[in-house]
C-alpha cells in the first residue's frame, strides 16, 4: 500500500466533507508494550493518520513534553528498529490506517536510507517526516523512499516565503505538514486566523493536502484549525496526557485515548461551507 494508503485516506476524507485528525505518539513511550496498545486503541478513538516518533536524544524542533517523551522511550530501550517492529505488530490488526514515521536524520544514518526504507515497507510504514534534513540535502532520502513507494512528507513553516516554497514542497508527496507557530512543539497555540492564507497558499504550490500541527492542544483550537485544513495534528498535548497518566498513577492507554476521542470529536464536528453539511 505505502503512499496509496495516505492518498485514499485523504480522498475518503474529502467524500466525507471533514478534516482529518492526525495523532502523533512517541514510540516506546511510557514502554513498549503500552505503546502498542496505545497505537492499537488510536483508530476506534477517532485517528485518521498516526505519525509515530523515533526517539532521539537531541529532538531540536521539540518542547518539554515530546523531548521527555523521548526520554521514556530511550531508557526503555527504544530504537528505530523496535520502533518499526512495533508499527509491524500494529500492522497485523489495520491495515487501513496511514502510519506516518517522524524524527531525526541522525537514526537514519546507521542502517541508511535504503535499507531504513525497505524495512520501513515491509513492516507497514507509508511515509516520513525527517525534521532536520533540508529539501536541498534530501534526494539521496527521497530516492531511497520512491523506490519503496513511501511518501516523503515535509514541513513548511510561517517563514517560508513564496521564493522558498517550491523548493520545499520539491518531491513531497502524501501531504504538506504546517508548522502554525515559529519555534519548538506544545509552546504556543496556533492561529487559525493567521493560519489561514498560508494553508491556501502551500496547497496552492504544493497540490497536495496540507495538515496543521505545532500548537493545536485543545478541543476549540483543534476544531478552528479543521475549518482551515485539511487535517490536524496534535501530540504535545497526547504525550501530556501519558506523562500526568504516570504521575497520577493512572491507565495512560485509557487517558490517551480519552483525550484522542474528545480531540477527534470536535475534528470530525468541525465543518466549513464549502466541505458540506
Amino acid at each position: 500500500m505505502s503512499r496509496a494508503r495516505i492518498d485514499a485516506r485523504f480522498a475518503r476524507l474529502r467524500a466525507e466533507g471533514r478534516a482529518g485528525f492526525v495523532t502523533y505518539v512517541m514510540a516506546g513511550d511510557p514502554d513498549p508494550e503500552t505503546a502498542l496498545k496505545i497505537l492499537k486503541g488510536l483508530p476506534d478513538a477517532g485517528a485518521d493518520l498516526i505519525e509515530v516518533g523515533f526517539p532521539f536524544s537531541d529532538p531540536m524542533a521539540e518542547g518539554p513534553p515530546i523531548q521527555r517523551a523521548a526520554q521514556r522511550a530511550l531508557a526503555r530501550g527504544m530504537t528505530l528498529q523496535k520502533t518499526l517492529d512495533l508499527v509491524a505488530a500494529f500492522r497485523r490488526t489495520d491495515t487501513e490506517t496511514p502510519v506516518i514515521l517522524m524524527g531525526y536524520a541522525n537514526p537514519l544514518e546507521t542502517p541508511g536510507y535504503t535499507a531504513f526504507a525497505r524495512d520501513a515497507a515491509a513492516a507497514g510504514v507509508d511515509g516520513l517526516i525527517v525534521v532536520d534534513i533540508p529539501p536541498e540535502e534530501a534526494d539521496p532520502l527521497a530516492d531511497a523512499l520512491d523506490a519503496e513507494d513511501l511518501s516523503l512528507i515535509r514541513l513548511a513553516t510561517p517563514t517560508t516565503d513564496d521564493r522558498r516554497l517550491p523548493v520545499v514542497v520539491r518531491r513531497t508527496s502524501g501531504f504538506v505538514y504546517y508548522v502554525s507557530v515559529a519555534g519548538v512543539t506544545g509552546v504556543k497555540e496556533a492561529d487559525a486566523g493567521a493560519v489561514a492564507p498560508n494553508v491556501e497558499r502551500v496547497r496552492a504550490a504544493s497540490g497536495l493536502p496540507v495538515a496543521v500541527g505545532f500548537g493545536v492542544r485543545t478541543e476549540e483550537r483543534a476544531a478552528e484549525v479543521a475549518r482551515i485544513s485539511d487535517a490536524v495534528v496534535v501530540g504535545s498535548a497526547l504525550v501530556d496526557e501519558v506523562a500526568d497518566a504516570l504521575a497520577a498513577n493512572e491507565d495512560v492507554t485509557a487517558r490517551v485515548l480519552t483525550k484522542v476521542a474528545a480531540l477527534a470529536k470536535s475534528v470530525r464536528t468541525a465543518r466549513t461551507p464549502g466541505r458540506g453539511a
